[in-house]
């Protein structure tokens, strides 16, 4: 009697502690600090500020001074994009201010939306 009261009660912990540790999941869940995931609706749609650089037709690309792109998580800095849309190009000129988005495609960076800095 007394071994089956043993594994009765060692049966019982064992389910208590593994319902504790279900139970308790979401309120760890609830804890993490969400502050460090990207936010990635906001930064998808946040537009970047940059200066043209140069306008390259022939190879449907632009270089673009440009501060963070927070939705790449990429520094400030000057650097050669491909356009979602050849277009594009045909809107700038080396030395105008502008707004723009870009992504990743395709294993490359591109710029996806474009506009003056002034809208």
């Amino acid at each position: 009697m007394k071994a089956s009261k043993k594994l009765t009660l060692s049966t019982l912990a064992g389910l208590a502690l593994a319902v504790g540790a279900t139970l308790s999941l979401p309120a760890r869940a609830q804890a993490m600090d969400h502050s460090k995931m990207p936010a990635a609706s906001a930064a998808a749609t946040e537009m970047t500020d940059g200066e043209i650089k140069k306008v390259d037709k022939d190879t449907k690309k632009i270089t673009i001074k440009h501060g963070e792109i927070k939705n790449l998580e990429m520094p400030g800095m000057t650097m050669v994009f491909q356009v979602k849309d050849p277009a594009m190009l045909d809107q700038v000129k080396t030395g105008d201010k502008v707004r723009f988005k870009a992504e990743k495609a395709n294993g490359a960076i591109v710029v996806t939306e474009i506009q003056p800095a002034g809208k």
